[in-house]
């Protein structure tokens, strides 16, 4: 699994101001913001899969890309400068540079993610991301209609995350599968809970419409959609890592 991939957003620069909405307004104003930033997430996820499998199609290309080591590092280097200004500063940028970060960001994470092909078969790989995609659709689902208060999750969930890395960057020079077994086993609850934790959450930016205004609206989509992605893509790769039938 690529450990770049493991990098949690902040929360957001701005928080709605306090405004007075009916509850029907509220779920009309909290849809469409969804809308985009599903429609936002699956573009992205679309175009990561469409680069990986193009990717991995080409020998040529796989060598170029793996057989460079200095080149791939620069390429994961790349991804969190790029990911880490986006989460920091998207309210600061325009909307066009929002957009064609986010666009670069699952371009570079297409190319990088082709690395699976050579460790799995390709029809445990679509099986997965079938696994990943219906079970980060149910948490979302509940996080999103859920009545509870997630909030409380959250320092246990970052605590959480922050043991998985350090146990994974342990296990980098341990080499040992019990423990790489139990990492995966963690990361995949791990992300389950951040998938319900993050949705809830964001149905806060989606009030930013209102009090911001459309650009705002729109690039908070973004950063919602980019939690999400990181949130599946995670998913992903920890259930590869357990079920996935390797080469």
């Amino acid at each position: 699994m690529d450990d770049n991939q493991l990098m949690p957003l902040g929360q957001p620069e701005r928080e709605p101001r306090t405004i007075q909405i009916s509850p029907e307004e509220l779920a009309e104003v909290q849809a469409q913001f969804f809308a985009k930033v599903y429609g936002w997430m699956t573009a992205g996820l679309g175009l990561t899969g469409g680069i990986a499998l193009f990717a991995s199609s080409s020998p040529v290309f796989m060598k170029f890309i793996f057989g460079t080591p200095f080149l791939f590092m620069g390429l994961i280097i790349a991804e969190l400068v790029l990911v880490g200004f986006l989460s920091s500063r998207i309210f600061t940028w325009g909307r066009g540079q929002v957009q064609g970060a986010f666009i670069g960001y699952a371009v570079l994470n297409g190319v990088t993610l082709s690395c699976i092909f050579l460790a799995y078969t390709s029809s445990s790989i679509a099986s997965t991301f079938f696994v990943a995609g219906g079970t980060f659709g149910v948490m979302s689902l509940f996080g999103y209609f859920t009545k509870a208060d997630l909030s409380g999750w959250g320092k246990l969930l970052s605590m959480a995350l922050i043991g998985l890395v350090l146990a994974m960057v342990v296990n980098m020079f341990m080499h040992n599968s019990l423990l790489e077994t139990g990492i995966s086993f963690i990361g995949v609850l791990l992300f389950v809970a951040l998938t319900a934790y993050d949705t809830q959450k964001l149905k806060q930016l989606a009030l930013l419409g209102i009090t911001e205004g459309e650009e705002v609206s729109e690039k908070a989509s973004i950063l919602g959609a980019l939690t999400l992605y990181l949130d599946f893509i995670n998913l992903f790769l920890f259930l590869l890592r357990l079920f996935g039938r390797r080469r």
